[in-house]
């Protein structure tokens, strides 16, 4: 165990789910799994294990922005041996050509934050998705027809910024989207020999001023659900 999961080593399955918000894993769990357990539970942060077309699947909330995000990754693939780690969050669109719902896989993260500095890092290091997971997933997309947009994106520590434009000097640099965790993921990922990607839906759209509410980003990003769990049963088959 760890201050922050109490679950046994063995509790949870090669590959991991991680939404934001526990209780978004709490759904996942009791709509997708099938043979359901709780593994962990401190501070509400909720985990489960359960079985997803044969394959032993976890899922697990992160919690908000790059520390969190961070402490969850690096106990789950140093301690509880988790090789595979797919984020599934929401974010905000800063192409104008992505509309609420559509999905976006990542396969880099920009960021403003001094995460990197810990690592003893004398420059600016590119956080990218393992290419396996990423081409999994992609395929998968791909075969049943759905819309997908695939780069980079920018994990930011500040949600409320002062200057309003800034978004748009990332928009012009072609990043697609904000968010608050990816960053720190696949630079974990990176650093300790897990395979990691985040898989996001637009929930906001900063350039058309378009924004969904917490319970419909809670109960109604389904698609996004199904390419994780889908890519997750692929990768754990190959």
């Amino acid at each position: 165990m760890t201050p922050h999961i109490n679950a046994n080593v063995g509790d949870f399955g090669e590959t991991v789910l991680m939404p934001g918000d526990p209780l978004r894993a709490k759904f996942i769990a009791n709509n997708f799994l099938e043979n359901v357990k709780l593994i962990t539970d401190v501070r509400n942060m909720l985990g489960y294990t359960g079985y997803y077309k044969g394959k032993r699947i976890s899922v697990m909330g992160s919690g908000m922005g790059m520390p969190s995000m961070a402490i969850y990754s690096y106990e789950l693939i140093n301690i509880y041996n988790v090789k595979n780690i797919i984020r599934i969050g929401s974010c905000g669109a800063y192409n104008d050509s992505l509309n609420l719902y559509d999905i976006i896989l990542a396969q880099g993260a920009c960021t403003d934050s001094n995460y990197i500095k810990s690592f003893n890092i004398d420059g600016i290091y590119s956080a990218i998705a393992s290419f396996d997971i990423l081409n999994e997933s992609y395929k998968f997309i791909k075969e049943k027809n759905y819309n997908v947009s695939v780069g980079n994106v920018l994990t930011s520590d500040v949600f409320y910024k002062e200057d309003k434009e800034q978004w748009k000097n990332w928009r012009d640099l072609n990043v697609l989207a904000v968010e608050m965790e990816t960053y720190a993921l696949y630079l974990n990922a990176n650093k300790y020999g897990a395979n990691a990607l985040s898989i996001l839906t637009v929930s906001d759209s900063i350039v058309k001023k378009e924004e969904t509410t917490s319970g419909e980003r809670e109960k109604n990003f389904i698609q996004m659900i199904e390419i994780a769990l889908e890519t997750a049963v692929r990768v754990e088959t190959k």
